[in-house]
């Protein structure tokens, strides 16, 4: 018999939850992206990268014009705040398909009036209503709807998010595993402070098998494989840990994207996006947006992951191993990050 799950009072208005039929998923061992995959679905969003491109490939002329009024609009009237949901796609090269697990989730929330930007982690296996009557790993939301009707999945990662944790989710952005390589690289690799040493003697690879991947404490530069390797790595750390590593993969991407260095590849970088990244943002909330990125920096992001004394283990009927959510630990975090 399944635990009984809490009904919450939502922060904002809680819309319907999409309607999936229960499946029972399959779960299997991870695979790096190679840096040329097989030919393969698109996620990428055409017309935002087409005016990424324009945009900063343009920015030593009208596009300064543009930003300074950007930034004016902040200080005068700033926007409203937008949260905006950040999968990561648990899809190999070779699987021409969008119906895979998220087994990356981070509700990212900007905040223009309060001059604020917060990243929350939520745990792959934490385990809720993930919609039509189903309770489950919340990473299978996105799979279900996929199943049932591909390009359905994002709604349905939104609406288990937002009626699960009564946290408006405006927006998503969408990568798989060779998108995520593939912008890093165009980016020409991102610096990470790695904390302490760590090594997985046990990392899957594309073909099914492992390898050994490692990395030394300290300042390091990493192009795609690497920076998808660290954030990555299961065995020798917890999933908490990885959350925490993909949150500062996240701002080492960020830090890297407003340094001039950078700008030389803006071509690349919109030609990455293209091809590798699914996305409801419109080049309206990017002007909306960048300006709070800006003032607030990479290194003032405020970051959070659901763990600790916010989950319980419980094991399902099934023999599942998954996280069960503590509300009365986990509301305060929701209320200091979405409910000012």
């Amino acid at each position: 018999m399944l635990p009984m799950i809490r009904e919450r009072k939502p922060y904002r208005n809680r819309r319907p939850m999409v309607s999936t039929p229960a499946r029972t998923p399959t779960y299997g061992a991870y695979s790096p992206a190679p840096r040329a995959p097989a030919a393969r679905r698109r996620l990428g969003s055409h017309g935002l990268a087409e005016f990424i491109e324009g945009w900063l490939i343009g920015f030593g002329g009208g596009a300064v014009v543009v930003a300074a009024l950007a930034l004016a609009v902040l200080i005068l009237a700033p926007p409203r705040r937008t949260n905006i949901l950040l999968l990561g796609l648990d899809r190999r090269p070779q699987e021409d398909t969008t119906a895979s697990r998220t087994d990356t989730m981070i509700l990212l929330t900007v905040y223009p009036q309060g001059r604020y930007v917060g990243m929350l982690s939520i745990p792959r296996d934490l385990y809720l209503p993930v919609g039509g009557g189903v309770t489950d790993r919340i990473n299978t939301a996105y799979f279900y709807a996929e199943i049932a009707a591909p390009g359905s999945g994002p709604a349905a990662a939104m609406a288990a998010v937002r009626a699960n944790f009564g946290v408006n989710v405006d927006r998503y952005v969408r990568v798989d595993l060779a998108g995520f390589v593939q912008v890093v690289d165009a980016l020409g690799g991102i610096e990470i402070n790695v904390p302490q040493p760590i090594e997985d003697d046990a990392y899957p690879t594309y073909d099914y098998g492992t390898t050994t991947v490692s990395f030394a404490a300290g300042p390091q530069h990493m192009d795609g494989d690497q920076a998808l390797a660290y954030a990555r790595i299961r065995h020798g750390s917890s999933d908490f840990q990885r959350a925490a590593r993909q949150q500062a993969v996240i701002e080492a991407v960020l830090a890297r994207l407003m340094q001039p260095g950078a700008w030389v590849r803006l071509p690349a970088i919109a030609a990455a996006v293209k091809d590798s990244v699914g996305t409801d943002l419109s080049p309206l909330d990017l002007l909306t947006l960048a300006p709070t990125l800006l003032v607030v920096g990479p290194g003032q992001i405020d970051r959070s992951v659901i763990e600790g004394d916010m989950v319980q283990p419980y094991t399902t009927d099934g023999r599942a191993d998954v996280q069960l959510p503590v509300w009365a630990e986990i509301n305060p975090v929701l209320l200091k990050m979405f409910g000012q």
